[in-house]
């Protein structure tokens, strides 16, 4: 008697287990096995793809008729923009320019921490860019829109910024390959970040919670994004959003060119893709302009000289070159 009840007792504690993990495996296992979230993994940019005056850089070449050689504008930009100021400074600038603490660039440098003080091109990123360009650190500015806050930074400094668009960009939202959804509307998109659509089934997809994932506050895609959604009001997640299938934004050529994810596929919105040529004749839904910021009462005569030649056909080109589009 004492035994087949020390049996039972074990059978049950058992059954209790095999239950429990069973509903584990069910509730959470699957559901991250196939919740397409790797759709948002943070992604840095490799610096070293794009460093001036360096073999084997992924920076384009052109025949640039300007030249400059001395009072050198320090540069500073957005991750996404990398690409396009590292690509002024290999073809106007002279060698020996861009400097490193420690004499030679790391492989740590994902922040721009390993650019010396004295160098020509710094990497900042937004949030730290528009402090130092208010700050007077950085001559030209390389970025999206400004905040809220940033504008009212330089307003408390007593500073005015100069906003030269020099680029178009697409605003992209993107998704797991996985995801069986290809494109939705901006209307869905806006619905989804508003906590109106909370699964994927709501605009056609799969049966699974949608986690829509935001950016750092300040960020460029942030601010674009705040922009995009308008008076829309952006909703708190659900806890259990971690457990769905991810939407995330960015800039087109920051996912397409430097990223280069091929676990994650951009959407098209209103059945438009954004290719470079849909965003050049402003068919895809979400263009945006990039500027060369400066300060009005930066008195370095090469400032000027450098954003006249930008906006000129050379610049243009390099622009494109660089994967971007031109605004002219």
């Amino acid at each position: 008697m004492k035994t087949s009840r020390q049996i039972l007792t074990i059978f049950l504690v058992v059954s209790l287990f095999a239950s429990f993990n069973f509903g584990i495996y069910k509730l959470v296992t699957v559901r991250l096995s196939n919740n397409f979230s790797s759709a948002t993994q943070a992604q840095m940019i490799d610096v070293g793809r794009y460093l001036p005056h360096t073999e084997g850089s992924d920076l384009p070449k052109i025949n640039s008729t300007l030249k400059l050689e001395n009072d050198l504008p320090v540069l500073d930009g957005a991750a996404a923009l990398v690409p396009v100021y590292a690509a002024v400074i290999d073809n106007v600038y002279p060698e020996g320019c861009v400097t490193y603490e420690g004499g030679k660039f790391s492989d740590d440098n994902y922040y721009g921490e390993n650019f010396a003080p004295d160098s020509a091109m710094q990497y900042k990123n937004t949030v730290r860019g528009y402090k130092a360009i208010v700050d007077g650190e950085t001559d030209i500015l390389f970025c999206a829109s400004p905040s809220e806050e940033q504008k009212k930074y330089a307003e408390e400094q007593g500073v005015e910024l100069v906003y030269v668009p020099i680029g178009l960009e697409g605003f992209v939202f993107f998704v797991n390959e996985k995801n069986p959804i290809d494109g939705l509307t901006t209307e869905q998109i806006r619905k989804i970040y508003a906590g109106e659509y909370t699964n994927w089934a709501d605009v056609g997809g799969a049966n699974r919670i949608i986690n829509p994932v935001t950016r750092l506050k300040g960020s460029g895609s942030q601010t674009a994004f705040e922009m995009f959604m308008g008076d829309c009001k952006i909703a708190r997640k659900s806890p259990l959003a971690m457990i769905g299938g991810s939407i995330g934004f960015s800039f087109r050529y920051y996912m397409d060119g430097i990223v280069e994810n091929e676990n994650v596929k951009m959407l098209s919105l209103n059945g438009v893709y954004p290719s470079a040529e849909n965003i050049q004749n402003r068919s895809y839904p979400i263009v945006v302009q990039f500027y060369a910021i400066y300060r009005a009462d930066n008195d370095n005569e090469n400032v000027p000289a450098l954003i006249d030649w930008l906006l000129s056909d050379e610049g243009q080109t390099l622009i494109e070159e660089s994967g971007y589009v031109r605004i002219n």
